[in-house]
């Protein structure tokens, strides 16, 4: 085996090493290590950046043809069963290692600004560190029993992250409700691999698709126990990505720091999910209600998340609902069977989102220079406007990856988005019609979101505005929720706004991989099994392509339209439509209702349920003990006065009994 794919065990392994090394440092020698905030920044950046090099290598090579190369060892065996843990590397698993790697170093990059006068600097890098080699391990993982190890450690990360503020008690909610909702999943899909376990006796994803067809052909396994089999792994990624119905943690987990917002979004958390089913794509095709299921989920999260995001105000939220909405487009893709689509908008979303993302946060920073350390003002878009002007970097880049996540050519996402919808319109032009409209309102609230952001006037000194945010923090019973008066907003530092620009180079340029004509990606990343050949470029149906292209940015130039003529020009006033249609206005601002639907239900239901059993417990239970003790009291009580220890009062009492059972006998 060549040395580069024979010690390529040691990209998930370094930023591993790199975070136990802090980690032991932390434990060990607190503070210390703690004062090395530079040496411990650059020491985990440097691993990462080591493993980033060695992916693109690995990423090369594949594009070069070298053959997938898997190293296993035999982990654990008993009798027959016998279970093997290693590492891949095929073609998916060079794209996403990339992808993971360059995100998370823009974004370690990124943390050093951030979070420069964080008193927790060390730890976070740590976490940040582990969280890339959790992901890291998923990708190369050889079958479903490793992935479930990683994934499994992944959510711990994103648990560790999102409330790494834990002295907030929103953060403290949120890290726990992202727990929480993900075991919901997660018992999901273990239930899902046992049972492809028990039907297939492999956990190898391409062994389990081919001895699953077997079994359904030959009628050895019902095609609805396969498919309960197939529903319960999907319940997997539908927690990790946030998919409907599990979709209500992601928004909650804005409350960690911006850097691991951004790559819980771009690279890690919910691409996870979306990886799974691609790894899990010769399970699921074999399977057709599943993959219905699967598209009609990613349909209807990605409308959901879109609904949502048009009325929020907190600019992380906002893009979390993005977030959600794009995923779905992602997963109504594989569903569909467009494998390689839907792994083409997730390497675009990655770039784009991940700027965006960090965009936010370097707006969040210069606002909190205004307003103070208070998250609700801070990250409210009524308290901002024109930031363009004092923020010109952030602003550029921002409106890039606006520009890109709307479908707007030649940006990243036009090339991925409107691939997903021309396959979508044919496949099922009702799947076309949601993720068209989709589109219309994503040009909507993102071109909002800028507006709101960085044009008209600035508003972070507004003393009604401000009056209003602080009574609404104040009723929050946010601690951070302080007064302050202080500077203008201002650019970030160079290590924010460096990886901005970075991030900004693939947001503008890395969709011209997947052109249609000449679709460089989709014949490198392919399903398993499948051949693809490139379209001649003389054969391409161009009157096609324009009638799907056109449709896809024409809704967007309406969305765009729309947002500037309530936000920008101000020819239509928001507040007048949210007064005439007063319902759908609190319906999107209020989430559809999931999260006090969920909370009525399942949390105060719950509750209940606790409370009656604990009166079960309290009167039945406890009340048979207390009455056995008593009588037995009472009965010894009574019994001791008949211990005297005179033998004729003994034999008087036996006498007695017996006569009474004679006369008791004979009677009857």
């Amino acid at each position: 085996m060549e040395p580069l794919y024979q010690y390529a065990w040691l990209i998930p392994v370094l930023p591993l090493i790199g975070a136990t090394v802090l980690g032991v440092g932390l434990i060990s020698y607190g503070q210390t290590t703690s004062r090395l905030r530079s040496i411990s920044a650059f020491w985990v950046i440097s691993v990462m950046v080591s493993a980033m090099v060695y992916s693109i290598a690995l990423l090369i090579s594949q594009l070069q043809g070298h053959p997938s190369v898997t190293n296993t060892i035999d982990w654990a065996a008993a009798g027959n069963f016998h279970l093997q843990m290693g590492y891949t590397i095929d073609h998916l698993t060079a794209l996403m290692l990339v992808i993971v790697t360059t995100v998370a170093v823009a974004v370690m990059i990124y943390t050093d600004g951030y979070m420069s006068h964080d008193p927790g600097y060390v730890r976070f890098y740590a976490y940040l560190s582990l969280f890339g080699a959790s992901m890291l391990g998923l990708v190369v993982s050889i079958n479903l029993v490793q992935i479930y190890i990683f994934w499994e450690l992944v959510g711990m990360c994103s648990y560790l992250l999102v409330g790494f503020w834990y002295d907030r008690p929103a953060a403290a909610a949120a890290c726990q409700k992202a727990f929480v909702v993900n075991r919901v999943g997660d018992f999901g899909l273990l239930l899902g691999m046992l049972g492809l376990y028990w039907a297939t006796n492999s956990f190898d994803f391409v062994t389990m698709g081919e001895r699953l067809s077997s079994l359904l052909e030959s009628g050895t396994i019902s095609v609805g126990l396969a498919t309960a089999f197939g529903i319960l792994v999907f319940l997997g990624p539908v927690a990790k990505s946030a998919q409907f119905p599990l979709h209500t943690w992601l928004p909650d987990a804005m409350e960690g720091p911006t850097p691991i917002s951004a790559l819980i979004h771009a690279a890690t958390m919910v691409a996870a999910g979306v990886f799974l089913i691609a790894r899990m794509y010769p399970v699921f095709e074999v399977l057709p209600i599943v993959m219905t299921i699967i598209a009609w989920t990613g349909a209807f999260t990605a409308f959901l998340g879109a609904t949502i995001a048009l009325t929020q105000n907190d600019i992380k939220k906002g893009l979390a609902y993005s977030t959600i909405s794009q995923l779905g487009y992602m997963v109504m893709a594989m569903g569909m069977g467009s494998y390689s689509a839907g792994l083409f908008h997730l390497m675009t979303h990655a770039y784009f989102k991940a700027m965006l993302f960090l965009g936010s946060g370097s707006v969040i920073h210069s606002m909190e220079s205004v307003v103070g350390h208070n998250p609700i003002l801070a990250q409210d878009m009524r308290m901002m406007g024109n930031l363009r002007k004092y923020m010109p970097i952030t602003a550029s880049t921002f409106l890039i990856g606006t520009l890109a996540i709307c479908g707007i050519p030649p940006f990243a996402g036009f090339w991925s988005k409107d691939e997903i919808l021309g396959l979508a319109f044919q496949a099922n032009p009702l799947l076309w019609v949601v993720g068209w409209l989709t589109a219309g309102l994503t040009a909507f609230y993102m071109f909002r979101m800028y507006f709101m952001t960085f044009e008209g006037k600035f508003r972070g000194e507004d003393p009604a505005i401000r009056k209003q945010l602080l009574t609404l923090a104040n009723a929050q019973e946010d601690h951070h929720a302080e007064e302050h008066h202080a500077h203008s907003p201002h650019e970030s530092a160079w290590t924010m706004t460096l990886p901005l620009a970075l991030l900004a180079v693939p947001s503008i340029l890395i969709g011209l991989v997947g052109k249609p004509w000449d679709n460089n990606f989709e014949a490198f990343i392919h399903a398993p099994g499948e051949i693809v050949e490139k379209l001649d470029a003389a054969a391409f149906n161009w009157n096609e392509f324009y009638v799907m292209a056109g449709s896809s940015v024409g809704i967007a130039l309406i969305g765009i339209t729309l947002g500037s003529l309530f936000y920008l020009v101000k020819k239509l006033d928001p507040t007048a439509i949210a007064k005439k249609y007063p319902a759908l206005y609190q319906f999107s601002l209020n989430k559809w209702y999931f999260d006090d639907i969920y909370d009525r239900v399942f949390v105060q239901g719950c509750r209940r349920l606790a409370r009656g059993i604990m009166e079960v417990d309290y009167r039945v239970i406890d009340g048979a003990v207390n009455l056995t003790g008593l009588a037995t009291l009472i009965s010894s009580e009574g019994l001791k006065y008949l211990e005297n220890g005179r033998a004729q009062f003994y034999a008087l009492i036996v006498f007695t009994a017996v006569l009474g059972f004679a006369i008791v006998f004979s009677v009857t």
